[in-house]
């Protein structure tokens, strides 16, 4: 079995709940962690050639990556868990702008980087269209996870508006690996074994 996980904005492939998932599914499945682009259509193009070229079961995402996974899933097929879904992207980008510094480490060692209009208009652009792909098939193939303490996204109920399965852990926008492995791992192991029936 493959994961395939989508980190958030001011994150990478390095990032706290990623090497948590790799860790949790040591010998049980392959978990890619790639480093997304920054703007969005490029990130979405990159995502949907990834899926392509490695055939996925599953979608994991935090944050932004998992606003790219509620958009992609039902279009390649697969299952996804959404942890902390960031829906209105440009409300979280409008106040950050300038220059800021990635949270982890990226393969090609680029620390720095710049939020500008250009980029929030990017981000407009597929926030108003986000959920033109859904499939009402998907109402029990999404899940979502939500932190108690997150004090960056609120969308439970919008994303209630569309899929069925939201699930709750004690902590706050990014999963701490201890929560990955309590509370992502059991939800991800279920999605797969539904996958494999």
């Amino acid at each position: 079995m493959k994961i395939l996980f989508l980190h958030g904005f001011y994150a990478s492939g390095q990032c706290v709940p990623a090497l948590a998932l790799k860790a949790a599914f040591e010998c049980k499945a392959e978990v890619l962690t790639p480093d997304l682009p920054m703007h969005p259509k490029e990130a979405i193009s990159f995502i949907r050639d990834l899926i392509d070229k490695e055939k996925p079961d599953v979608l994991v995402g935090n944050s932004c990556g998992s606003f790219y996974a509620q958009m992609i899933a039902p279009i390649v097929g697969l299952p996804a868990l959404l942890g902390n879904p960031h829906f209105k992207m440009t409300e979280f980008l409008k106040p950050r702008i300038g220059a800021h510094q990635y949270k982890s480490p990226r393969k090609d060692g680029n620390l720095n980087f710049v939020i500008d209009e250009q980029l929030i208009a990017e981000f407009a652009e597929l926030e108003e269209h986000q959920f033109d792909g859904y499939n009402p098939e998907y109402k029990e193939r999404i899940w979502g996870i939500f932190g108690e303490q997150d004090t960056l996204a609120h969308f439970e109920p919008l994303f209630l508006k569309y899929y069925s399965h939201s699930y709750h852990f004690p902590g706050g926008h990014t999963p701490t690996a201890e929560e990955v492995h309590q509370y992502y791992v059991p939800l991800i192991e279920k999605l797969m074994k539904e996958r494999a029936i």
